[in-house]
């Protein structure tokens, strides 16, 4: 089977699957929902064969990411200006290519009680899914670009067709705009680069493979990351470019909401790192030292809206925010904890956040309301979303035992690893290796009020007293119901307590980007942002004086 196009087939095949199903006639509903399915089951099934054959034959920790690419597939598309058609997976994209399947299996299966249009419904949902993946496997420029925007569209659809009526034409505007125009932010100077490449004995080629092996001038990396690294930062939730990622919460149907969450705001972080980070090392040397500065502001203020929020997909939206916080803010750590502690909290989260809006859309599909004051004691009548939400909310604390700890203890270990804790040095020298730890400490915080917010949604839309004359038409889960909450719970126990299922791939993944970065750092060259600016300003002070 070495020969055979797994990754071509995880990608195209939801493409292939939407034309049909848009053909079908219009009574034939059952049929759309079938053929959705057995897309996204085919995608689960070769994806989990990838994650599985890559992590039997891990590569050595030396090995340069063109030798850990696996399962590479190369076509000509344009090739007289570099364009070509080129997928392979690494150990973190393979990773987020199974999470992308298992998410999209279970937005369809939440999704089968649509009667609303719901040819055209799973017609679209295939096309983002399909979007997501061809990110996730995307080693040409042109192409991650493509499906970039290919992920992007059909969210627009989704949510002013099927979306919350009150805001969905209000939210599918906003996240689109945010996102194209974050999406052209990241293009120009991704275009920069490409058209250096002739000035710098390169071909003009999109391939990212050659791109990770060119050393572009350190001025030109100074002046590109920003941009690339903020643009795909929108997807991602990055403060202060996340406002669209809430509303387009609440507003979209429920399996939207599980791919948004779960996968998209993923798919912003992952371009981020690999055509932000691997590609312009200098740049990241340069601005991160800053960046992380955001991040703490992610966390933080994130955790402290989502407290305020009496809306439960307000509250699951704020929360995603500050979690993909730690994600970014694991980057930003510039070693290997962090980058192996921000590759599994992307797993985490996305599992965690699908779990959290599959409840969500159980409750309200029954009590026609998200507004936590309003309900109480739905445990009684929905034990098993009871448990899974419960379970979800111990992993975004953190807990031991589940996920959310084995992804976010690397991260902070990480960034406290990035110096000492020096108060009268941290004052004086603005260095990353003075103030990250401080950093660490504060961001914490974030998972106290996590804990509180989280906690308090428990008992007041489980616990309580029951009204039974008010819910008494209140519908028990279907066993399709109970199915999605059982994989997403095992998921996130299986890689608490399993971690090396995960780490390891996810290691090899990011390994060659961590070295790229100790490079720069380890020759000295480049200043950080933050030191770059306390010089300037004590220049400017002096020239003053």
């Amino acid at each position: 089977m070495e020969n055979f196009p797994f990754l071509s087939v995880i990608t195209l095949l939801p493409i292939f699957m939407a034309a049909v199903i848009l053909l079908l006639p219009e009574e034939r509903k059952e049929n759309a929902r079938m053929l959705g399915l057995a897309a996204t089951l085919t995608g689960l099934i070769l994806a989990a064969y990838v994650y599985v054959a890559y992590y039997q034959n891990l590569p050595a920790e030396g090995a340069s990411w063109r030798e850990t690419l696996l399962f590479v597939e190369e076509y000509n598309w344009v090739p007289g200006i570099g364009i070509n058609y080129i997928a392979a997976v690494d150990g973190l994209s393979a990773t987020l290519v199974l999470l992308t399947a298992i998410v999209g299996v279970g937005g369809v299966l939440i999704s089968w009680g649509i009667e609303d249009r719901p040819r055209e419904f799973f017609a679209f949902f295939m096309l983002l899914v399909a979007g997501v993946q061809g990110v996730f496997i995307a080693v040409d420029g042109f192409m991650l670009f493509f499906f970039y925007e290919l992920a992007v569209l059909p969210m627009y659809v989704l949510i002013v067709i099927w979306g919350w009526e009150r805001t969905r034409e209000y939210a599918a505007m906003k996240l689109t705009l945010y996102l194209l125009i974050g999406s052209f932010i990241a293009l120009v100077p991704f275009l920069v680069l490409y058209f250096n490449m002739p000035a710098l004995g390169q071909e003009s080629t999109f391939d990212l493979r050659v791109w990770a092996e060119t050393d572009f001038p350190r001025n030109l990396q100074l002046w590109t990351f920003l941009p690339v690294f903020l643009g795909f930062g929108v997807l991602a939730g990055l403060w202060p470019f996340h406002n669209w990622s809430p509303d387009g919460h609440v507003a979209a149907p429920t399996a939207v909401s599980m791919i948004h969450a779960g996968v998209l705001m993923k798919l912003g972080a992952y371009a981020s790192m690999r055509v932000g980070i691997q590609l312009i090392p200098e740049g990241a040397v340069y601005w991160l030292p800053l960046i992380i500065l955001f991040t703490v502001v992610n966390v933080i203020y994130g955790s402290l809206i989502a407290m305020r929020q009496r809306d439960m997909k307000y509250l699951i939206g704020y929360s995603s925010v500050s979690h993909m916080g730690l994600v970014t803010m694991g980057f930003a750590a510039m070693n290997m904890n962090g980058f192996t502690g921000a590759g599994i909290q992307m797993v985490s989260h996305g599992v965690m956040t699908a779990l959290f809006f599959a409840v969500v859309g159980m409750i309200y599909d029954r009590a026609h309301t998200r507004d936590m004051d309003a309900l109480s004691g739905m445990g009684t009548v929905l034990p098993a979303a009871m448990v899974a939400f419960t379970i979800g909310g111990l992993v975004s604390m953190g807990m031991p035992g589940l996920s959310g700890f084995i992804a976010e203890f690397p991260i902070f270990l990480g960034v406290w690893s990035g110096g000492t804790l020096n108060l009268s040095e941290t004052i004086l020298n603005l260095n990353p290796a003075n103030y990250y730890p401080i950093l660490a400490i504060i961001t914490v915080f974030g998972i106290i009020i996590t804990a509180a917010y989280i906690l308090r949604a428990i008992g007041t839309v489980f616990l309580g007293d029951y009204d039974g004359e008010k819910w008494h038409d209140m519908r028990p889960l279907l066993s399709i119901d109970y199915l999605t909450l059982a994989a997403f719970v095992l998921i996130l126990i299986v890689i608490g307590v399993f971690p090396e299922v995960i780490a390891p791939i996810v290691q090899s993944g990011v390994r060659p980007v961590v070295g790229r970065l100790d490079e720069v750092q380890q020759a000295g060259t480049v200043l950080n942002s933050v030191q770059s600016s306390a010089i300037d300003i004590l220049n400017w002070l002096g020239g003053a004086s």
